[in-house]
């Protein structure tokens, strides 16, 4: 016998065993297509039942931070008639549009492809429940995604996993408790982000209105307990051409870096919020100040200090904005909050001035008033009235002059009221939070008299 032919014809079997155990073992353990029988479900609807976005009632949002080893959840619900974000004290969401395009979306899902009926398929797919607590791996784990309608009943609950490889636009998707992977075509707006789910625009005013700002150049010795004031600058508006009070010489004011700072103002955004305690809250909303030792130390934590004579500081100074309607806002510059993530959107981590990092923000106060001197003297009211008992085809002479005096009068008490009331509208939303700007948006409104001057030309 050829001993030396048998040998090679051992390795050649033995090859040839290793090829095949590794093909079965990539068909085993490898995400998949399945044979055509698997396709009875393809094109049906996840959720046939769900058929009407508006009849959620919550969006919860579950991803997996393998840094920590913990699931992340972000969720808005509907309370007491008014959308909310429950992991950041019921802050209003203004997440009814938002909750419905993605109610929409999800209805449009399809099971477009069956992919696999592994469990050991899962960790490949990413589609492992970032709640699942059995699951040894912190690896594999997909987004889980969760709508429900009234008493809590589940209209939808899927994971979304890893992108599929050469089919752009589709996702591996799994029921919890199925076994079975799908390749779905979605497009599904999932942000997490706090700032993505609540009214934008934090102070509701546009810089086209803005008459008057106020730059309260000062800051607090915090040992000392004294106040270093440094400058005061005003701007006024009149005619569309704005003015400087004090202007140094050879110097004017520069109108580019005025409109920059007003869109600044208009376009402020917060990136988190903080609860202020619930007495300093109902003194701010009746616009009185009777505070307790929990209210100053929350003030003080947040770089906010009350003088003996009840006025109140903040750590870097303060700006105020006039409308044309007459309201004016008072904005506080305080404390730095440091962190990332939700030490700065909720504060739910250490974030205090001790500590040290990325991301520094600042606390902002907020408080408005109405300045009813802002608008023109109310004109005179109509001593006879009796033209509005009578029809315009009757009216006399003195009929006619009355109605354009009282005219006059009712436009003028239409813009005190409605200055009035939006300030106390502004002052209820504003009395509930400490804000939370970032250092970009601080740099930007947190002026002085330098910053808005040029050479003269």
């Amino acid at each position: 016998m050829d001993w030396k032919n048998l040998s090679e014809l051992k390795k050649t079997m033995t090859f040839g065993g290793v090829a095949v155990a590794l093909a079965l073992l990539a068909i085993v353990t490898a995400p998949r297509r399945t044979t055509p029988k698997d396709f009875v479900e393809a094109g049906e609807a996840f959720f046939p039942q769900f058929k009407d976005p508006t009849v959620a009632t919550s969006l919860e949002v579950v991803s997996f931070d393998e840094a920590t080893a913990s699931a992340v959840p972000f969720k808005v619900i509907l309370k007491d008639g008014k959308w909310s974000i429950p992991s950041h004290y019921d802050y209003p969401a203004d997440g009814k549009e938002r909750l419905a395009k993605t109610g929409a979306s999800v209805i449009d899902i399809k099971k477009d492809d069956v992919r696999s009926d592994n469990v050991s398929d899962h960790a490949a797919c990413g589609v492992v429940d970032p709640l699942d607590d059995k699951a040894t791996s912190l690896q594999g784990r997909g987004t889980r995604v969760t709508l429900k309608g009234e008493g809590d009943n589940v209209l939808a609950d899927f994971i979304i996993g890893k992108q599929v490889k050469d089919r752009e636009g589709f996702r591996f998707v799994r029921v919890p408790g199925q076994k079975r992977v799908y390749a779905v075509r979605m497009n599904i707006d999932l942000s997490t982000k706090f700032g993505d789910w609540i009214e934008s625009d934090l102070l509701l005013v546009n810089k086209d209105d803005v008459d008057q700002i106020v730059l309260k150049d000062y800051s607090v010795d915090e040992r000392r307990g004294t106040l270093n004031q440094r400058d005061v600058v005003t701007l006024d508006k009149k005619d569309s051409k704005w003015a400087m009070n004090n202007l140094p010489g050879g110097q004017e004011l520069d109108d580019s870096k005025l409109t920059t700072f007003l869109t600044s103002l208009d376009e402020l955004s917060i990136v988190g919020i903080r609860p202020k305690p619930a007495g300093l809250t109902q003194s701010l909303e009746k616009s009185s100040y009777g505070l307790n030792m929990e209210d100053m130390q929350s003030l003080q934590g947040k770089g906010y200090y009350f003088t003996q004579n009840g006025q109140l500081f903040s750590n870097e100074g303060e700006m105020q904005a006039r409308t044309k309607e007459g309201v004016i806002y008072t904005l506080r510059f305080g404390e730095i909050a440091y962190g990332t993530g939700m030490a700065v959107s909720a504060g739910l981590e250490d974030s205090s001035r001790t500590v040290q990092g990325p991301g520094e923000n600042r606390y902002l106060f907020i408080t408005t008033t109405f300045d009813a001197k802002t608008l023109q003297p109310p004109p005179p009211q109509a001593k006879n009235t009796d033209f509005m008992n009578k029809a315009d085809s009757l009216f006399s002479d003195a009929d006619r002059a009355n109605k354009e005096i009282q005219n006059k009068y009712d436009e003028w008490k239409r813009t005190f009221d409605k200055g009035q009331q939006a300030s106390q509208d502004l002052n209820k939303r504003f009395a509930k939070w400490y804000y939370v700007i970032s250092q970009a948006s601080f740099d930007k409104v947190h002026l002085t008299r330098k910053d808005f001057l040029k050479a003269k030309s």
